[in-house]
């Protein structure tokens, strides 16, 4: 019984390797988890949790991509990677557009639906074996939300303060 465990998590026929599997599963995890910390910390409505999830899912629809192209019959089975991009952008973005909420002319959550679209690109890269892509975008990301998120917040406090100004 245990062999046959064994067997099965070790199939010398896999299109991608057991421990590069993981590999890219636990790098999505973590670049996707970064991205999610960072709306966690910001009591987004979308975080740590999400963010992984949803980098995890995107980097298995690839390696499962992989795999089905790998045991099967080339002649037979058609393999285009942009409806796979396709499948999980359009999967994401539903989830991204539940995080949106409007009222009245005040949007909130573009941001951390924008990060989870991004999460899911990230889950992809990792996925499909692009690790520095992965790590490059999930670094700039963080740059976007940390250090942007201060000048956004410097430019709309003046312009909240010049609005009130005028009203006099």
């Amino acid at each position: 019984m245990l062999d046959l465990v064994i067997a099965e998590f070790s199939d010398p026929n896999a299109a991608v390797p057991t421990g590069i599997v993981l590999l890219r599963m636990l790098a999505a995890a973590v670049l996707g988890g970064a991205i999610g910390l960072e709306r966690e910390a910001f009591a987004r409505n979308a975080g740590l949790r999400t963010h992984v999830m949803i980098a995890l899912a995107a980097c298995l629809f690839a390696l499962i991509a992989f795999e089905l192209v790998g045991m099967g019959d080339s002649d037979r089975l058609q393999f285009d990677p942009l409806r796979l991009i396709e499948a999980v952008t359009a999967g994401v973005a539903f989830l991204a557009a539940g995080s949106i909420i409007t009222s009245g002319v005040k949007v909130k959550g573009l941001t951390t639906g924008a990060s989870m679209w991004l999460a899911g690109a990230v889950g992809l890269a990792c996925g499909t074996g692009r690790l520095t892509l992965a790590l490059m975008a999930t670094g700039m990301a963080l740059a976007v939300l940390f250090l942007l998120s201060r000048v956004s917040h410097k430019v709309s406090s003046k312009a909240d303060d010049e609005d009130l100004s005028h009203e006099g």
